[in-house]
């Protein structure tokens, strides 16, 4: 072969060689800056939390389960070119899909807010709170839910001789610090409790059983004014030694306590006959605690019983509807055509 064209062929294949070098560093340049630029522009705001302790890795791959970042690799490789993939900071951020990872990075190494807002539903149980708050990066898995009452009642009279949080824990809307301490937690809704419930309560001499028996209300009927018929209604089965026969209490026993994301909330005729002492069918009387921390229009219902000729009611699965009965046959029967 003549020397002077292999020498040009050569020279071709290292100029071929470079060229796709630079083609390729094109390419994932251009791929880099693509991956910067925001994932959507639909202005879709939501809150992103960041725990403490938590790192670029955590941080990431958060950022893009939630969308918000085009590359989860572009986005780590952008915080540590920039200098910021330590200096992230806990909190509760406003992020938008209109939003680029600079501006994200920029956001979330400020300083965020501390405290993030949760609203525990009327009607959630000790342990539906427990769950809510830890999903909220509030509190740890378990810890409200076991937090011990006689801690507390030296402050609280009303915990006096009480063994469960159980129907203390007001439902409402409240702000809390990222990863606070049970007892502050427990405090800030003992202390809702004990301004908004605990005035109309204390002056009952079984206000226990009033806080018992809206729970049930909670958990079984929508309307105020059926609330109060069936609050009579529980307390004329109470003074006949007649069984609650509650569902409500069942599905307590049934799901543990923890009524969000049970799935075994509907209660089946073998369902009936489960030991436990929240079984109000089987056993006499109120259960041990309330089943539910109820809201205003439960305990106001508990406390204004309105008295009837009724002994039964049921809840239309469709309607929501309550019906109420005098007779068993009568009750049976509603029970045949509704249920």
């Amino acid at each position: 072969m003549n020397p002077q064209l292999k020498q040009e062929g050569a020279v071709n294949f290292r100029v071929l060689i470079w060229l796709s070098i630079v083609l390729f560093c094109i390419i994932v340049i251009a791929y880099f800056f693509y991956s910067l630029q925001p994932n959507n522009i639909s202005k879709t705001e939501r809150e992103f939390k960041i725990a403490k302790g938590e790192g670029l890795r955590e941080i990431g791959a958060h950022l893009s389960q939630e969308s918000l970042v085009k590359s989860l690799t572009m986005f780590k490789v952008y915080a540590l070119l920039i200098g910021k993939a330590q200096r992230f900071q806990p909190g509760a951020y406003m992020l938008s899909d209109t939003m680029s990872v600079p501006q994200i990075v920029n956001a979330l190494t400020s300083k965020g807010r501390s405290d993030v807002l949760v609203t525990i539903p009327e009607g959630s149980t000790l342990a539906d709170i427990d769950s809510i708050l830890a999903d909220a990066k509030i509190t740890e898995k378990g810890a409200v839910k076991n937090f011990p009452t006689k801690n507390l009642a030296s402050d609280y009279s009303f915990l006096n001789n009480i063994s469960s949080l159980e129907g203390f824990l007001f439902p409402d809307s409240y702000y809390f610090e990222l990863n606070s301490s049970p007892e502050k937690v427990v405090r800030r809704m003992l202390d809702v409790f004990s301004e908004k419930m605990w005035p109309l309560l204390s002056g009952e001499k079984d206000w226990y059983t009033k806080l018992i028996l809206s729970s049930f209300l909670e958990r079984e009927v929508p309307e105020f004014e059926d609330r109060q018929i069936v609050a009579g209604i529980l307390l004329k089965r109470l003074s006949i030694k007649m069984p609650l026969q509650v569902d409500a209490t069942i599905s307590y026993a049934k799901c543990g306590g923890q009524i969000r994301g049970c799935n075994d909330v509907l209660v089946t005729r073998s369902d009936l006959h489960i030991a436990s002492p929240y079984n109000t069918y089987e056993r006499l009387g109120l259960t041990p605690t309330p089943i539910s921390n109820p809201g205003e229009s439960a305990i106001r219902a508990a406390l204004l019983p309105e008295k009837s000729q009724y002994l039964y009611y049921l809840s239309s699965p469709k309607t929501k509807e309550t019906l109420f009965s005098k007779t068993l046959e009568e009750h049976n029967i509603k029970r045949a055509k509704y249920l």
